[in-house]
Formats: C-alpha cells, structure tokens, sequence
C-alpha cells in the first residue's frame, strides 16, 4: 500500500519584521511588504500568482508498505517555489525573480515502522542588497539566502507528522499540515542578523543550518481581534521589549490588551508559568473583565514586539470569549 502526505511551509514579509533603514525602503513604497497568507492554503499556484508569498517549501512524500506492515521504500513529490519582489519608482516598475537555489532532500531514513524526509529550500531574494565585506571593495552587491527546512515522518499505517526544523531568520515562516491548514508559525524574525550573515556556509548549502523557533497558531477569533486592534478607532501602542523584560505584572492595575507581532511572551502567576505564545496572540483581556487587576505577569521570553490598545476598544462579546478559552488553555489568564 502506498502512502502520500505533505506539509508546507509559507514564507512572507510583515510590515513590523524590517527594522533598520531598510524600513525606509519599504514605508516609502520603493518595495513592498506582505499580507498574511491565508489560513487555508487552497491552490498554491494561485497564492503565488498573486504574490501572496515570497517562497514555498512544498515537502509532499510517499511510502510505500507491505502486508507485513514493513515499510518498502520512499521517496519525495514536491520541491521549493519562489516568489519575486516588485519595486515601484514613480510610475514606473520593475519584478526581478528570485534565485532558486538546489532543493536539499535529504535520503528519506527508515526507522522502524516509519520513514522521515528532510527538505531544505530557498535561495536569494529578488532584489540584490549592499552587504559590507573585509576585502576591497568592500561592498558586495548580492541578496542574502532565505530558506526553511521541514522535517516529516510517515508511519506504515498511514499517520504522518511534520515539523518546521529549521529556517532563516527573515521573513515569517507559516507552517501548514496536509490539507493545508495553517497549523504553526516562526515565532521570532530577525532581520539585522539575516540581512548580515545569511550569506554562503551561513546555510543548508554551505552545511550550516539555523534552528526555527516555532509557536501554534492563533485561533480565528483572535484574528478577527487582531484586526480590530490593528485598524480600530484606537491607534495601536507598539513597543519593542528585550528578552526578560516584564511587560505587566500580576497585582498591577491596567486594561490594555496585547497582541503580540513577533517573539515569544510567557504568562506567570505566582512564579508559576502557564503557557508560552507567539505572533499573533492576543493577552491581557482578563484583567479589564475583572475589576482591572492584573492577574497574571506577562514576560517577554525572546525579544519581542507587542501592541496594545485599551480593552475598551475591542467587542466586548469577543473579549469574553477569548478569555474563555484562555481559562480552559492554562487555568487563568491576564
């Protein structure tokens, strides 16, 4: 019998991952940031057709097993797709392609009852960057690598799991599940360090790989909320904080709440840590819907951004809900 699975991961820019004066670049229409990807894959020649990502690492593989349950042999189905980057000068523009480099498959590894496949893609951005280097002449004109590795194993009956292993530290990476399901997200981005070190051996091609801190995603009713933070009557307060640094602290009066754009934030109470969440989770409803308290610390485990608008300003309806499902997650919240 013969087994099929997938897993995919989306690459993209978010306006709050460019930082530096490369930010100026982008504000000023000169290139673009993206929208989020959807939270459903679909046709994925549609999504980039319509510039919907910047790459796409497609791992779909098979399996092949025998009455015994014995697994025969494996192989891969699918590869990496690349986007391009528009720029806009006036009236005019211009869509350079980006470089593919080699896909990495990895010799699928039988253990077992199961088979696991690694694959690397990726390459170079669209648009070639000024990159300070020790020997004359001291500028190179070439565009860092992006990339991600996916890692998925499929058992002789049929299960199959998958896991983002490994990426670049620029742009987001979205992970989806087999029927194309956004299931994770890359929890921090870091864009002064990809833009000044993923070049050559700093990559799968050059042997070196750099670990992808993963978080789950967020529900659709923190989506909706999002939006509504975001875009709302209130402006959105943003603030960058370092790693260790207490955003609000249980017993403290405040009524904000948070949705965190990049890194990782921690909620303790009472020295105790509940639950860890990435970029697009939204925190701190609790304590506006119980007398104005905080219940909870919210802690900054990466660095991170965070933004932030009164409580007052989102459904109040949704709010409860949130903080529902929060309650049945870690037992309190914020």
């Amino acid at each position: 019998m013969r087994y099929e699975s997938c897993a995919y991961a989306l690459s993209w820019i978010p306006s709050e991952a460019v930082t530096g004066a490369s930010k100026i670049v982008f504000d000023s229409g000169f290139t673009h940031y993206d929208q989020p990807p959807p939270a459903e894959i679909g046709d994925i020649e549609v999504l980039r057709a319509t510039d919907r990502f910047r790459f796409a690492n497609v791992l779909r593989a098979w399996a092949e097993v025998d009455e015994a349950g014995t697994i025969t042999d494996a192989g891969y189905a699918g590869g990496g797709l690349m986007g391009h980057t528009t720029i806009r000068l006036g009236a005019m523009q211009h869509t350079f392609q980006a470089v593919q480099l080699p896909d990495i498959q990895q010799p699928p590894v039988i253990d077992g009852d199961r088979v696991t496949f690694t694959q690397s893609v990726g390459g170079r951005t669209g648009l070639p960057a000024p990159r300070h280097v020790r020997r004359p002449p001291f500028v190179q004109w070439q565009a860092p690598l992006v990339w991600t590795t996916l890692s998925l194993t499929v058992q002789a009956d049929g299960q199959a799991s998958y896991s983002l292993i490994g990426a670049s530290s620029f742009p987001r990476h979205w992970v989806y599940d087999d029927n194309g399901q956004l299931s994770h997200k890359s929890g921090l981005t870091d864009f002064t360090d990809w833009y000044r070190t993923s070049f050559g051996r700093h990559s799968p091609w050059g042997d070196e790989e750099s670990a992808a801190l993963v978080t789950a995603v967020e529900t659709a009713l923190e989506r909706t909320l999002s939006v509504q933070l975001m875009h709302g009557s209130a402006k959105p307060v943003i603030t960058s904080a370092e790693e260790g640094t207490v955003l609000v602290r249980q017993g403290d009066p405040g009524t904000d709440v948070f949705l965190v754009l990049d890194g990782v934030i921690a909620v303790e109470r009472d020295g105790e840590r509940l639950a860890e969440y990435g970029p697009g989770a939204m925190l701190g409803e609790r304590a506006h819907l119980e007398a104005g308290v905080r219940t909870s610390t919210l802690l900054a485990v990466t660095r991170c951004r965070v933004a932030a608008v009164p409580a007052s300003a989102l459904d109040q309806s949704a709010l409860t809900e949130l903080s529902g499902g929060h309650r049945r997650e870690e037992g309190s919240q914020v």
